[in-house]
């Protein structure tokens, strides 16, 4: 059975532009991607940290021949250009707003125009300014939402703190963010450490359970001891930042059982 293709407008997401002949040295040094073997048209995954290497933006970088876009959380994009621009010093870079929409598409297949997402290819394809096509079933964000979800894919936009998560932590070695061989960015050293020596004490994982979505935050416990917290997702499931040491046994949410949803793209 052949399931059709849905397209939803991401309205959470928007576009910030940067042009000329500096950029890819301008953002080598800064992102966690390596930007500089990037062919026009290529996307990649990929984020901003701090200086001590917690996240401050995850987003996509889109090639062009005389720049990129860098696909942001709609309600950080101004941020993100007034932090790009503290960091311009004398690049010979431009970094604006961009209008361009940002959307998704799944399912059967994607038409011209829309690239695959290099998080994990069943995520379906990204869109920059691109429109619905005929075949395909308008939906809205909330039904991509749902379907990330149901492939355990985390929204660090949604699910990590700002100046407070790991990229690790929200799964970006696992899901084609960071490059540990394109040498310094910012936040290098941190996360570098904590993949060489095997220092992964918590990570982003999808569970299941009864009853409504409680508040971000909710502590999830393993008999009496703290395993978790409940991240964002809807009634039914969720993500969590859980801890590794303590995924056996009973575990429970507001005295309800709570199930670890191993994802297969994830090493056990």
């Amino acid at each position: 059975m052949t399931t059709q293709t849905q397209y939803a407008a991401l309205t959470s997401r928007a576009l910030v532009a940067i042009e000329g002949p500096d950029w890819r040295t301008f953002l080598q040094g800064l992102l966690s991607q390596d930007v500089e073997a990037m062919t026009p048209g290529e996307l990649r995954f990929g984020a901003l940290l701090t200086p001590q290497g917690k996240l401050l933006f995850d987003l996509f970088v889109l090639a062009s021949e005389t720049g990129c876009l860098l696909d942001v959380a709609a309600d950080r994009q101004v941020a993100l250009i007034e932090r790009l621009t503290l960091y311009r010093l004398r690049a010979k870079v431009d970094i604006g707003a961009s209008a361009l929409s940002v959307s998704a598409i799944w399912g059967a297949q994607a038409p011209p125009g829309f690239i695959e997402d290099p998080r994990l290819a069943r995520l379906g394809h990204r869109g920059y300014g691109q429109t619905a096509p005929a075949t395909a079933r308008i939906t809205d964000e909330a039904a991509y939402q749902a379907h990330r979800l149901g492939l355990g894919i985390p929204d660090p936009a949604q699910d990590a703190e700002a100046d407070k998560t790991y990229p690790i932590e929200a799964n970006f070695d696992l899901l084609n963010g960071i490059d540990f061989k394109k040498g310094c960015f910012v936040g290098q050293e941190t996360t570098s450490r904590m993949k060489r020596r095997g220092l992964i004490k918590t990570r982003m994982l999808p569970i299941r359970f009864d009853g409504p979505m409680p508040g971000f935050g909710t502590e999830i416990l393993s008999g009496d001891l703290r395993a978790g917290t409940v991240l964002t997702g809807q009634a039914g499931r969720a993500m969590a930042l859980m801890r590794l040491d303590r995924l056996d046994g009973l575990l429970s949410l507001n005295d309800q059982p709570v199930t670890i949803v191993w994802p297969d793209w994830m090493p056990s």
